[in-house]
C-alpha cells in the first residue's frame, strides 16, 4: 500500500507539473480530492481531480492536450474542469464535492479551490437524493443481472461500496455530525439514523478491507441485504 502511495503520489506531482508550465498564470487550482485524497484508495479506485483556469475557453485548453492525453493513457480519468466564474456558480450543483474537497482535498497547484465557495443544506439535500435515487436505479439492474452468479454478485457490492460511502458521508454531514472515521463507524451511524442493520454491509467493507468472507452464493441474501439497505438508506434521504 505504501508503494502504491508512493508510486500515485509520484504521478500526480508529474501531471501537476506538466499542467502547471502547459497553463501558465491560466491555472488557478488544481485538486486532488476522493479517496485517493483521505488514503482508503484501492487499485481500481478512481484518481478525482478538479482543475479550475481563469479562461476554461476551447483556445485556452488546447495548450494542456499532452499532460491530459499522457494522464488518461495511464488509465486515470480527467480531471474536472471549470473556469473560474464557473467553479463560483456550481456551489448549488454540486455541494457534495465542494463540501468534500473543503474536509479533504489537496492542494497539487494553485490556491485553495473552496475557500471562499459557500453551500448550503438545501443544495447538499438536492444533490444527494438525487446521485442516491440514480445510484439505486443502477444497483437494482446490475443486481438483477448479476443475481444467479455468486461471483458476479460480490464483485458488484465491492464495486458500488465506492459511491455508497461517498453518499454516507454526505448524509452525515446533512446533520453536521462528525464524519470521520473508519467504514464500519460510518456505516453504523448511517444504519441507526435509516433504520437498516449495519450488518448487512459487513461482508462488502470485509472484503474491501482483504479480510477473509465466505463466497458469495447465486441469489445470496448477503447480497439482498445490502440491496435492502441502500433503498432504506434513499427512503431516509427522501424524509431528511
Amino acid at each position: 500500500m505504501a508503494k502504491q502511495r508512493t508510486d500515485l503520489d509520484a504521478s500526480l506531482d508529474r501531471f501537476a507539473h506538466a499542467l502547471g508550465e502547459a497553463a501558465g498564470d491560466n491555472l488557478v487550482s488544481l485538486v486532488l480530492y476522493g479517496s485517493a485524497a483521505t488514503g482508503t484508495a484501492r487499485d481500481s479506485s478512481d484518481v478525482n481531480l478538479l482543475l479550475i483556469l481563469r479562461d476554461a475557453t476551447a483556445g485556452r485548453l488546447h495548450p494542456l492536450g499532452d499532460a491530459f492525453r499522457k494522464w488518461t493513457r495511464q488509465g486515470n480519468r480527467p480531471p474536472l474542469v471549470f473556469s473560474l466564474d464557473g467553479w463560483h456558480r456550481a456551489a448549488d450543483v454540486f455541494p457534495i464535492e465542494i463540501e468534500d474537497i473543503r474536509r479533504h482535498g489537496r492542494v497539487l497547484r494553485g490556491t485553495d479551490a473552496v475557500a471562499d465557495v459557500p453551500t448550503t443544506r438545501d443544495d447538499l439535500r438536492r444533490q444527494l437524493e438525487r446521485e442516491a435515487r440514480g445510484a439505486m436505479i443502477q444497483l437494482r439492474a446490475a443486481y438483477a443481472a448479476a443475481a444467479p452468479d455468486g461471483k458476479a454478485l460480490a464483485q458488484l457490492l465491492v464495486a458500488s461500496f465506492s459511491t455508497v460511502r461517498v453518499l454516507f458521508r454526505a448524509a452525515l454531514r446533512l446533520e453536521d455530525h462528525h464524519e470521520e472515521g473508519d467504514d464500519r463507524a460510518i456505516v453504523v451511524a448511517i444504519a441507526e439514523r435509516a433504520g437498516f442493520p449495519s450488518e448487512a454491509l459487513d461482508w462488502t467493507i470485509a472484503n474491501r478491507k482483504a479480510d477473509r468472507v465466505p463466497a458469495l452464493q447465486p441469489n445470496d441474501p448477503i447480497a439482498a441485504g445490502y440491496l435492502d439497505a441502500i433503498a432504506a438508506f434513499v427512503d431516509y434521504v427522501d424524509r431528511s
